[in-house]
């Protein structure tokens, strides 16, 4: 009490004296290290501790009609110490009891961000203005916002033009709306689809991810904050947290250093030299080390080695996880001496950041390391001009989801698509066709969403029924759900079945879903607790790992029963990993995979199907035949994998693949070295087919002969080219020095003379062309 009396005279009277004279740091012509420097030294260590802090929002406001106020939890947790960060503020969905009923339109979110701000300003000493950080990994995770598809159907897209499109739309929207942070990408490498986020990142290559990863960035504003839609972007999660033991979310991460120094960290760096200015720890370990513990990561690595001039955020409550979880601290104090001592400037939901300043004070830590934290997040407060222009317009918030908005979502929606298989040319159907539209996944709203998705209000998201009834006449579409993804109470399989033999052609929707209801328990990080009694879809998102990769409930059942018609069986799946598709793929006449599409997915499902659109996604992430052959990446180091005694040891798709509606054929493959460890590989693709069409050319090295292990290839550029029937289209990719390192025997990286073999083709199991290139 004694203490919070103390800093409101202190709050007074620098109001009083700032009212009389503007400071330095108030003074916009100034350098921003001059006013970082001027507003640092006039900082309790309290408030500077403060600054360290990001405090979980979604409470933190009160609606009052047309009205939005802070709520009195707010203004006592203000009162009771600094707060220079809240996260989560708009956010709506089970896990914090926000709905279309009681959360934030676009609008008055806006409302909120204003009220919020200006009680900080006017109720604190410096009227130091609050960062809004808020989950956007695909799209501002908020009531009447975009949503887009996931990370991995992004990557299928193999366009970094559509991410750099989306990174627009996502950072408007956010900022819009008066926040400033977005979280995402997620630039995990998966190669374990057992795990639970598989759907958030962007697949199982270091080099997709990482294309795919700047792009997003530079569409999130690339570090320019001058500009008015610009987000801090930040990076998930630092490091290796995709590919834990066992497919278990936060486990250890059992990763080499060579490992982690080739393909692990590349992406990360390509985005942060695009602009990110944020990174996010993990909860994982690696070699015994917790990750939001590791100086050698947020300090040697990321700052002294990389340059990264942004500030490294924790996962939520990740560094009270350094003594809860893994027991590396033997109480939450020490934990929070860890973290800030490893390098991470800011504690996102924990308690550890507020035991620092008694830290401090027993000199368990420097006061001059909470100087350099606080000065990283003051330096971009400034840069983002927040301390003149905290405040948004109201009225602008209405351009959120707007049609243009949708377009573009709608657009990555259709190019995400992937066609595995197309027997017989069965697709795409003709619109005279009387279709059975069939399935968990056929008409279910959220299924085709993902994790860290708000409500959605009724007509926003279009459903492949949907899609396929904007297409037909009514009378020619008959839909039967059938079962659900995991419950097996309420089946009506013999109802599907009628619908089946009725129709000519029958479309299924089965796969997963990340859907989350007010049925789930969720743990204090957000992670839904699994309950193998639950009859809710949900198999996947944050805490959904699985043990294997089957179709849940009687989905196997219902797709054995379509096929016993003799009807032609369209099967799409909508899931959030590389579910088992051996079944489909021997059975169906046609095998597609959605991913996560978002909110337009069943209008460009739609659009495939009945061929307005010719498809080319394409995995970025590989389909294992069975669990049991886990893990199953295709750029393995040598020797290549050799068979089981059961089974094939080759996935049963790769990575890189995907069909057309159209084909295509490569000649004329040159190879021409330009300089000392520069070359530019050209080659042609002719449309050899009757449609117009997109074809993803993938270029692949081999190095042939290496000091230390090297992988049987390796993605180093691709281009996704529209390319009409029976033209065809040169194309160029230069190889850099950078194409041609690895890391070395001391981990460093080298670009080491010897013959590289040059791999061409649209899969990375469909090689149409080879050549040689030496570094001498």
């Amino acid at each position: 009490m004694k203490k919070a009396l103390t800093l409101v005279v202190l709050s007074l009277l620098a109001l009083g004296t700032a009212a009389q004279k503007k400071l330095p740091y108030q003074n916009a012509k100034l350098p921003v290290d001059e006013r970082v420097s001027d507003l640092l030294q006039r900082m309790s260590l309290e408030e500077k501790v403060g600054q360290l802090r990001c405090a979980l929002a979604w409470n933190y406001y009160e609606i009052l009609g047309k009205r939005v106020v802070p709520s009195e939890s707010f203004r006592k947790d203000l009162e009771e110490g600094s707060i220079g960060m809240l996260w989560a503020t708009f956010r709506a969905d089970p896990w914090t009891r926000k709905s279309l009923s009681n959360g934030l339109t676009p609008q008055l979110a806006a409302k909120a961000a204003n009220a919020l701000q200006d009680y900080v300003m006017n109720h604190t000493r410096w009227g130091i203005p609050l960062f809004l950080a808020e989950e956007a990994p695909h799209g501002h995770m908020a009531i009447g916002t975009t949503v887009f598809p996931t990370g991995l159907g992004l990557a299928a897209t193999f366009s970094p033009e559509v991410a750099e499109a989306m990174g627009r739309v996502v950072a408007k929207e956010v900022r819009l709306q008066g926040a400033h942070i977005s979280y995402g990408p997620v630039l995990d490498l998966s190669r374990d689809p057992r795990w639970s986020r598989v759907e958030e990142s962007m697949g199982e290559d270091p080099v997709l991810t990482g294309t795919m990863g700047a792009a997003l960035v530079r569409g999130l504003g690339g570090g320019d904050l001058s500009k008015p839609y610009s987000t801090l972007a930040t990076l998930k999660h630092f490091i290796a947290y995709g590919t834990t033991e066992g497919g278990q979310n936060g486990n250890q991460s059992i990763i080499g250093q060579r490992d982690l120094l080739q393909n692990f960290l590349p992406p990360f760096k390509k985005a942060i030299d695009a602009g990110a200015l944020s990174v996010m720890t993990s909860y994982n370990s690696l070699d015994g080390i917790p990750s939001t513990a590791s100086r050698e990561l947020y300090t040697d690595l990321l700052r002294k080695q990389w340059g990264f001039r942004g500030f490294v955020v924790s996962d939520l409550y990740s560094i009270d996880g350094i003594w809860e979880t893994h027991h590396v601290a033997s109480t939450l104090q020490q934990a929070g001496v860890m973290a800030l001592t490893a390098g991470v400037d800011e504690d996102l939901g924990g308690k550890a950041y507020g035991e620092l300043t008694d830290a401090v004070r027993k000199g368990m830590v420097s006061e001059a390391l909470v100087d350099t934290a606080c000065a990283r997040i003051l330096r971009l407060k400034f840069e983002m001009g927040l301390f003149e222009h905290p405040h948004v317009d109201v009225k602008a918030a209405r351009q959120v989801r707007s049609e243009e908005h949708k377009a573009i979502a709608l657009e990555a929606a259709r190019k995400l698509i992937t066609l595995l298989k197309n027997e017989n040319h069965i697709l795409p159907l003709s619109k005279a066709a009387r279709v059975a539209v069939v399935g968990p996944n056929a008409d279910n709203v959220y299924n085709m969403l993902g994790d860290y998705t708000a409500p959605q209000e009724d007509g926003n998201v279009k459903t492949i029924l949907m899609g396929i009834k904007a297409k037909l006449p009514q009378g020619n579409v008959e839909y039967a759900k059938g079962c659900a993804v995991r419950d097996t109470l309420h089946s009506n399989i013999d109802e599907a079945v009628a619908a089946a033999r009725r129709a000519d052609v029958v479309v299924v929707a089965v796969g997963g879903s990340s859907a989350r209801d007010f049925k789930t328990s969720y743990k204090a990080t957000g992670a839904a607790e699994t309950d193998i009694k639950s009859l809710a879809d949900m198999d996947c998102g944050e805490g959904y790992d699985r043990a294997t990769l089957s179709l849940l409930g009687h989905q196997q059942r219902l797709l054995e029963a379509l096929r016993k018609t003799g009807k032609p069986l369209v099967v799409v799946y909508i899931e959030g990993r590389p579910l088992d598709k051996a079944w489909a793929a021997e059975h169906a006449d046609a095998l597609l995979t959605a991913y996560y599409p978002g909110q337009e997915g069943g209008t460009a499902i739609a659009d495939v199907l009945f061929g307005d659109y010719n498809p080319a996604g394409r995995l970025p992430v590989s389909v294992p035949r069975t669990v049991g052959q886990l893990p199953v990446y295709y750029n393995k180091r040598a020797p290549k994998a050799h068979n089981y005694v059961e089974m094939s040891a080759q996935p049963l798709y790769s990575f890189g693949h995907g069909l057309s509606y159209t084909t295509f054929s490569y000649s004329n493959l040159q190879i021409h070295k330009q300089g000392e460890k520069t070359f530019c590989v050209s080659f042609d693709v002719t449309n050899t087919g009757s449609r117009d069409g997109e074809e993803v050319a993938q270029l692949y090295l081999h190095n042939e002969v290496a000091s230390v292990v090297q992988p049987i290839k390796q993605l180093k550029h691709f281009a996704r080219v529209y390319i009409k029937r029976g033209e065809t289209q040169h194309l160029e990719f230069d190889i850099t020095p950078e194409d041609l390192e690895i890391i070395g025997k001391d981990h460093q990286p080298v670009v080491e003379p010897g013959d590289f073999e040059v791999l061409v083709g649209n899969s990375s199991d469909n090689i149409l062309l080879r050549g040689k290139l030496t570094v001498e």
